[in-house]
């Protein structure tokens, strides 16, 4: 498989970032309770990482296929996802292979949903990604997918992780309408995270987010929850957008 410009098979702080996220159950079961409902049938998760959110899908009984560049990640989720009955595979599948089409025959046109949670800004040519994403999906099918929010939020956080940018709900919009796929729901996510990304990032510089803190945070989500909810989903630290394939 060819490996996307700027990949590296080993990423430390990205794994130990994951792991700590690991321990935030609260704020990833968060995560999965918002995305869910747009989540159907058969389910291709790319990016899963070491199965954060992918453990949800599975236990509640979806048909879940994983999917992620780095083999280290792909004998991790094998190890912890493999007893499921559930599981309908894990494979490596890179959205901007320049033969995607004969790469991927197999693939295409084969789920129900994809789902891309902190994917997209990892990749260059982000418009080839949705196109690519778009293939992969039967018609009805819905494009799942989770970005960071906001360029002015953009600091050693994001440098450290690989993130080509950030976006707005206008800007996500735009992406997933250059590639005709009919945009059905936005809004943005985890508007109380924004003062600790800013911070840690941008003010302490920072290139790593303190464990002590997310645990602190993930204890709190009841209550950042709510933050959401006064605000109307219209900031965040985040932003979500689900697109649906019509033709």
């Amino acid at each position: 498989m060819t490996a996307p410009e700027h990949f590296h098979e080993s990423d430390p702080t990205g794994l130990q970032t994951l792991e700590r996220f690991e321990k935030a159950r609260n704020f990833n079961r968060w995560l999965y309770d918002t995305i869910a409902p747009w989540c159907k049938g058969h389910i291709l998760e790319t990016g899963s990482g070491i199965g954060n959110i992918s453990t949800f899908f599975l236990q509640q009984q979806f048909q879940l296929t994983v999917s992620d560049l780095r083999s280290e990640y792909l004998v991790l989720l094998q190890q912890k996802f493999g007893h499921y009955p559930n599981l309908a595979g894990i494979v490596s599948i890179d959205l901007v292979d320049p033969v995607f089409d004969t790469r991927y025959a197999a693939h295409l046109q084969q789920y129900d949903t994809i789902v891309a949670l902190n994917v997209i800004e990892h990749i260059e040519n982000a418009p080839q990604a949705i196109q690519n994403c778009k293939k992969l999906l039967r018609t009805g099918g819905n494009l799942v997918i989770l970005v960071p929010a906001y360029r002015f939020l953009y600091n050693p956080f994001d440098e450290e992780l690989g993130h080509y940018t950030r976006y707005t709900a206008h800007s996500l919009r735009q992406l997933l309408q250059s590639q005709h796929l009919e945009v059905i729901h936005q809004q943005y996510f985890n508007v109380a995270g924004i003062p600790g990304w800013f911070f840690n990032g941008t003010v302490l510089r920072k290139r790593l987010i303190p464990d002590t803190q997310l645990q602190l945070f993930n204890k709190l989500i009841p209550v950042i929850r709510l933050a959401d909810t006064i605000t109307f989903h219209s900031i965040g630290l985040s932003v979500i957008g689900i697109a649906r394939k019509t033709d």
